[in-house]
């Protein structure tokens, strides 16, 4: 009993010391002014690529400044997965509670709720692992982040770094690769469909036929109009049917749960890829939230 209290001892101060190093380990203060050639999600991918003999794929980046991004864009991704962004510091608690709320009643360890700072700490240093201790630190690093660059930063390295399909990372290759056009020129139909993919963007793709991505760009979009973001032309005004499905509240933003759900349902058919193929994201997209108007609330950002 003895050599298992001390084995389990030094364990314990293992993983302690694991997830202390993530206090001053790494270098978060280099990301004010430099831009990371590559993150440990697309060390991962190319792992996996590895592991399955794909030793030709390669991961397609061109990096973007902020000010070459489609307002669209930004604000459909705001919208999609952290409209709080600009209020919190790091963490949505309340979207963190219903994920945790969800997570018992399934049994299952998913957590989700996560904030874009949270996405991009994951992304920069951390693995898809959705195990307590990975959680830990991306807290850590979150809260180190965000003592350390401004919010305008933050969202300028997660639109670069993020994954928009397999092997496709940053807002400006995702623009060329789906539409053609630079991360400039995203329409606000395109860039709704782009943020609706965020929650797992190696099954769902934007130009596909998912009703999963159709429903969510929809509510994404309805949301933009309604803010002012987005203002229809005649001909889209003229064309309009009702829509009976994507209701918005006057103060609920966000895509309704039971929405997603019917969309994932009626989609499974299409979906080849076994569980835990793709990697989430874990946006707070899907999430009920009260509305705030951005704009109203964040002075010179975009």
């Amino acid at each position: 009993m003895k050599l298992v209290r001390i084995i389990s001892s030094i364990l314990l101060l293992l993983i302690f010391a694991d997830i202390a190093r993530y206090l001053v380990y790494p270098d978060v203060g280099r990301l004010v002014d430099e831009n990371p050639a590559k993150t440990a999600f697309m060390e991962y991918r190319e792992a996996e690529w590895q592991r399955e003999g794909l030793t030709d794929k390669k991961i397609n980046q061109k990096w973007v400044s902020l000010n070459n991004v489609s307002q669209n864009l930004i604000k459909a991704v705001l919208i999609a997965e952290d409209d709080k962004f600009w209020r919190h510091e790091g963490f949505d608690y309340k979207a963190i509670e219903r994920a945790i709320e969800k997570n018992i009643l399934a049994k299952k360890f998913k957590m989700g709720g996560s904030t874009i700072s949270q996405q991009l700490a994951k992304n920069l240093y951390l693995s898809p692992s959705k195990n307590p201790i990975r959680k830990i630190k991306e807290a850590i690093l979150t809260w180190r982040l965000e003592k350390t660059l401004s919010k305008r930063r933050i969202l300028e390295l997660y639109v670069n770094v993020v994954e928009w399909g397999d092997g496709i990372f940053g807002i400006n290759q995702a623009a060329r690769h789906y539409y053609g056009v630079s991360a400039a020129k995203l329409s606000a139909r395109q860039a709704s469909r782009l943020a609706a993919i965020l929650p797992n963007p190696i099954i769902y793709s934007p130009i596909g036929s998912s009703h999963y991505v159709r429903n969510r760009s929809n509510i994404i979009y309805a949301i933009m109009r309604k803010r002012g973001v987005v203002v229809p032309d005649y001909k889209e005004v003229m064309a309009m049917t009702p829509d009976t499905t994507a209701v918005i509240d006057s103060v609920v933003i966000g895509v309704p749960e039971y929405l997603l759900e019917q969309a994932a349902s009626s989609d499974s058919s299409t979906i080849k890829v076994s569980e835990g193929a793709g990697t989430s994201q874990e946006g707070s997209g899907g999430e009920v939230k009260h509305e705030k108007t951005l704009e109203s609330e964040s002075k010179g950002a975009p």
